[in-house]
């Protein structure tokens, strides 16, 4: 572990990958446990938690900025805690549109290394753009609400520094990261204290009990294990079947062999789910077909 918390390009945010960055971590421990420090999650693969890695220190070597502070040092200083927030960028096609990921974690954690900067990173593959949003832990779903408002503010008027377009943009979240992502779908940035933007073209949604909707819904993508005894699928299928009552477009993926919290599925039967769900989005969404695997990163 301490290779990752001591390598050069992670210098200043290197604290922010963790899934608690206020606990202490043994730095002996080693990468391929890191598991360990994601109770709520299943299938966590070192091999991609590696690859999700060295994408970004690829990035910084290349003088790419990955991590971007969301708050002004002066929001910060009238509240430290928002030192736990920010976003990390993986650059996809110039120009292209953004989805914005949230890690799951029960709000006592953010588990990015799995289920972050690897979704990041088959977004990229279909040419788009992504960030991972590390929000505040331990102050409930209000405060991390607020962080993604803030998120979705600080691209909007940085997109041409950043090189992406507001338009036809996504959320992405798993478990609690899902009910961040699905909220902010269904009632906008404004009702969270945010400024007021449009909404989200698309919302993907991964393992999560949330149930609650609006008269209107972005078109939903959404996939859950059959033996989740955390979220059990009743409850998302109950939420699929309603949006469906009232129009909204919706896939639903069901997946035998996995339970809460697999990530990108990588040997199971969920595998290859996050490109299905990207083209999702670009279908409802009418991105170009420009956006190709050729045109990333």
């Amino acid at each position: 572990m301490q290779d990752l918390l001591r390598h050069p390009a992670f210098s200043g945010f290197a604290p922010l990958i963790m899934p608690r960055n206020e606990r202490a971590v043994d730095d002996t421990m080693l990468i391929r446990d890191f598991g360990a420090l994601l109770p709520y999650h299943t299938n966590v693969d070192p091999e991609v938690v590696v690859a999700g890695l060295n994408r970004m220190i690829d990035d910084e070597t290349a003088g790419n900025t990955v991590f971007h502070d969301i708050y002004t040092a002066e929001q910060k200083r009238a509240d430290p805690s928002l030192n736990e927030t920010g976003l990390f960028f993986f650059r996809g096609k110039a120009g292209a549109p953004f989805a914005v990921i949230a890690a799951g974690g029960g709000f006592s954690y953010v588990g990015s290394v799995h289920e972050g900067f690897p979704y990041a990173a088959g977004i990229n593959a279909e040419g788009l753009n992504a960030f991972v949003l590390r929000y505040r832990v331990s102050q409930g779903r209000a405060a991390a609400m607020g962080d993604l408002s803030a998120a979705l503010a600080y691209i909007f008027r940085n997109a041409g520094q950043l090189g992406v377009s507001t338009e036809n943009y996504s959320l992405w979240g798993s478990s609690a990261g899902a009910r961040l992502a699905a909220s902010m779908g269904s009632h906008g940035t404004a009702a969270f204290g945010g400024e007021p933007l449009p909404k989200p073209a698309a919302v993907v949604m991964a393992y999560t009990a949330h149930s609650d909707y609006a008269a209107t819904e972005p078109p939903t993508f959404v996939v859950v294990g059959a033996h989740d005894g955390i979220s059990p699928p009743a409850a998302m299928q109950r939420r699929v079947e309603a949006l469906r009552k009232q129009g909204t477009p919706v896939e639903y993926r069901l997946y035998d062999d996995v339970g809460h919290g697999f990530g990108i599925g990588s040997g199971t039967s969920a595998a290859g789910w996050i490109s299905e769900a990207a083209r999702f989005w670009k279908k409802h969404a009418l991105i170009s077909a420009a956006t190709t695997t050729s045109d990333s990163k």
